[in-house]
C-alpha cells in the first residue's frame, strides 16, 4: 500500500524499530498463552511462583506493546503534519493557470478531507500492524502444536480471506464514489457560502441548489457510505464468524477424527479466541486505509507543483530598468473554459514611471493581459523583456515580484508587510490611510489591520494600501474605481495617482473611466484579444464621447 510506503520511505530507522517493537510484543503475547498452557493449566510448579512469572510476563507485554503504539503515533502524526505543510506548499507554488483548472473546491476537500482521511488512517494503523505481527506469530505457535491442524486452519483462514477481499474490494468501489460526491459537496458549499447575497434575494435559486444539486450530492454521499459501511460490516462479521467456526472444527478434528490430544485443541481454541479480537480489529481498520488510499489518490490527481522545502530569496531583476517589453505574448483558452478565445499576439513597451490606462469592453481581454503582463499566466509564445533582456523561465517567479496589484477578484489580507517582507514603516502606514481616507475609520496595532469588515469600495482602498506598501515597481489596478463613490473617484484619479506616479511607482490602470484620461500618459485599448495604442486624436475623441453620456 502507497500510505505504508510513504511512511518507511521517510522514516525507515525508526519504522525498523517499531516494527521490531510490534513483533516482540507479539511474541510476548504468544508466550503468554504458552506460559498459561504449560504452567497456569497443567499446575505442575508452585502457584505463587507461576503468577509471579505471568504477571512478570504481562508487565513486559504491556510495556512493549504501549511503546509500539505512542512510537507509531508519534511517527504518523509527525508524517501528517509534513504533508499538510507539503501540500500547502506545492498550492502556493502552483501556478494560477493549474489552480483555476482544478478549482478551490478540490483544493478545499484535499486540504480537509483528504488530509483528514490519512490522519485517520495512520491512528488506526497500530492496531493493524500488532495484529499482523500477532497472527504470524501465534501461526508459527499453532504449526508447531499440529501440522494437520495448522494446515487445516490455514485453508479455512484462506477461504475466510478470499471472501473478505472481494468484500473489501466493494467497500473500495464505493469510497472512491463517496470521495467524488464530498468534491461536488464542496463546490455546493462554495455557492452556499460565496453566493449568500443572490441566494437571499433568489430563494427559488436557492431552493433549487438545495433540492437539486446539493441534494443530489448529499444523498449520493450517503448512499455510498452506507454501502461501504454495509460491506465493511459484512467482512467484519464474516471474518468473526469464521474464527468462531475454526474453532468448532478444530475440536472436530481432534475430539471426532483424533487428529491432536485434547490439551492441544484447548490451546488451539485459546490462540484462537486470543486472536479474534485483533483480526476483526485489523479488519476494521481496512475502509480507513482504503479512504486514505483514496485520499492520496485524489491529492496526486491534483498535479500540484513539485514540492520545495524552502521560499527561495529572490532578487529584483534589473533593479534600475527603464524599459518592459512584451514582445508578441500569445495566449489561448481550452475550449472548455473560453471556447477557445485567443489573446495576442500583445506587443507593449512600458516605460518606467509612467501611468497607462487600458481600456476595452467586457470579454475583450483585458484581465488576461493584465496576468500576462504580471506573469500570473505563462505565455504559450513570445517573451517578456526588461530592457531588452528575456525573462526567462529560470527567473519567472523574480519577475512577478516586481508588480503589486488589486485584481477584481483581490482577497485582503491583515499583515502590512514593506518592502523584502518586513513589517510595514508605521509612518508610511498612517500617511497612505490619510490619503485613503481611512485614518478614522480603520485601526493598525502588531503590523496588522484589525478593522477590515468595511464596505467593498473601503476594502479596495485597504488592498491598494497593502500594494502600495510592498513598494514594488508596478502597480497593477483592474477595475479599481469601479467600486468607489464619485467624490473619492475624483479623489484618486486627480491626487492619489498623481502621487503613486511622483513616488516612482509605474500604474497601469484597467479601467471605464473615459473623463480621466487626461490623468494617463498612453492609453491602451483591449478589442477582442488585440491590444492598440490610441492616438492623440483618439483619446481626444474618447473623452469628448464620455462628455456626450455626461
Amino acid at each position: 500500500m502507497k500510505l505504508l510506503s510513504l511512511l518507511f520511505r521517510d522514516n525507515r530507522l525508526p519504522l525498523l524499530g517499531i516494527m521490531l517493537l510490534s513483533i516482540s510484543s507479539a511474541l510476548l503475547s504468544v508466550a503468554v498463552i504458552a506460559y498459561v498452557n504449560n504452567r497456569l493449566i497443567a499446575g505442575n510448579d508452585d502457584l505463587g511462583q507461576a503468577l509471579l512469572g505471568f504477571l512478570g510476563l504481562l508487565a513486559l507485554l504491556l510495556v512493549c506493546a504501549t511503546a509500539a503504539q505512542l512510537c507509531l503515533h508519534y511517527l504518523a502524526h509527525r508524517f501528517v503534519y509534513r504533508l499538510r505543510r507539503s501540500l500547502v506548499k506545492r498550492v502556493l507554488d502552483t501556478d494560477i493557470e493549474r489552480l483555476e483548472q482544478i478549482g478551490g473546491a478540490r483544493i478545499l476537500a484535499s486540504l480537509s478531507a483528504d488530509i483528514r482521511n490519512i490522519t485517520i488512517a495512520f491512528v488506526g494503523m497500530p492496531e493493524m500492524l500488532y495484529g499482523l505481527a500477532l497472527t504470524i506469530a501465534a501461526f508459527s505457535y499453532l504449526a508447531w502444536l499440529s501440522a494437520p491442524l495448522f494446515i487445516t486452519t490455514l485453508l479455512w483462514l484462506g477461504v475466510t480471506f478470499v471472501i473478505g477481499w472481494l468484500l473489501v474490494r466493494r467497500v473500495h468501489r464505493h469510497i472512491q464514489r463517496m470521495r467524488n460526491a464530498e468534491d461536488r459537496l464542496y463546490g455546493n458549499y462554495q455557492d452556499v457560502i460565496e453566493g449568500r447575497k443572490e441566494l437571499a434575494l433568489n430563494r427559488d435559486r436557492a431552493h433549487l441548489l438545495y433540492q437539486e444539486d446539493f441534494d443530489d450530492n448529499a444523498r449520493a454521499y450517503r448512499d455510498e457510505i452506507i454501502r461501504a459501511d454495509t460491506f465493511h460490516g459484512l467482512s467484519g462479521n464474516w471474518a468473526n464468524i469464521m474464527v468462531l467456526g475454526l474453532i468448532g472444527l478444530v475440536f472436530f478434528l481432534a475430539g471426532g477424527l483424533g487428529w491432536a490430544s485434547a490439551s492441544v485443541a484447548a490451546t488451539y481454541a485459546l490462540t484462537m479466541l486470543f486472536l479474534r479480537t485483533p483480526m476483526v480489529s485489523a479488519v476494521g481498520t481496512l475502509p480507513h486505509l482504503i479512504t486514505a488510499q483514496v485520499s492520496l489518490q485524489k491529492l496526486e490527481e491534483l498535479a500540484l507543483a513539485p514540492h520545495q522545502q524552502d521560499f527561495a530569496r529572490l532578487k529584483k531583476l534589473q533593479p534600475q530598468w527603464q524599459t518592459l517589453t512584451l514582445d508578441g505574448l500569445t495566449y489561448r483558452y481550452p475550449a472548455e473554459e473560453g471556447e477557445g478565445f485567443d489573446v495576442g499576439p500583445l506587443n507593449l513597451t512600458l516605460q518606467r514611471g509612467e501611468v497607462v490606462f487600458v481600456i476595452g469592453g467586457n470579454g475583450s481581454g483585458k484581465s488576461t493581459m493584465a496576468r500576462l503582463l504580471t506573469g500570473l499566466y505563462r505565455p504559450e509564445s513570445g517573451r517578456i523583456l526588461l530592457d531588452d533582456q528575456a525573462v526567462d523561465a529560470e527567473h519567472w517567479v523574480a519577475y512577478r515580484q516586481l508588480f503589486a496589484s488589486v485584481f477584481t477578484d483581490f482577497h485582503l489580507f491583515n499583515r502590512l508587510l514593506g518592502p523584502d517582507a518586513e513589517e510595514a514603516d508605521p509612518e508610511k502606514v498612517q500617511h497612505w490611510l490619510r490619503q485613503l481616507h481611512l485614518d478614522q475609520k480603520v485601526r493598525v496595532a502588531g503590523g496588522k489591520l484589525l478593522d477590515t469588515k468595511l464596505s467593498q469600495g473601503q476594502r479596495k482602498r485597504l488592498a491598494l494600501l497593502l500594494g502600495l506598501l510592498e513598494e514594488r515597481d508596478i502597480l497593477l489596478l483592474d477595475e479599481w474605481a469601479a467600486d468607489q463613490d464619485p467624490l473619492f473617484r475624483r479623489l484618486f484619479y486627480r491626487e492619489l495617482l498623481p502621487a503613486i506616479k511622483a513616488a516612482g511607482i509605474t500604474v497601469v490602470a484597467i479601467t471605464h473611466d473615459d473623463h480621466y484620461f487626461d490623468q494617463a500618459d498612453r492609453i491602451l485599448r483591449m478589442d477582442r484579444g488585440q491590444l492598440h495604442e490610441l492616438s492623440q486624436e483618439q483619446r481626444q475623441q474618447a473623452s469628448r464621447d464620455s462628455l456626450l453620456v455626461l
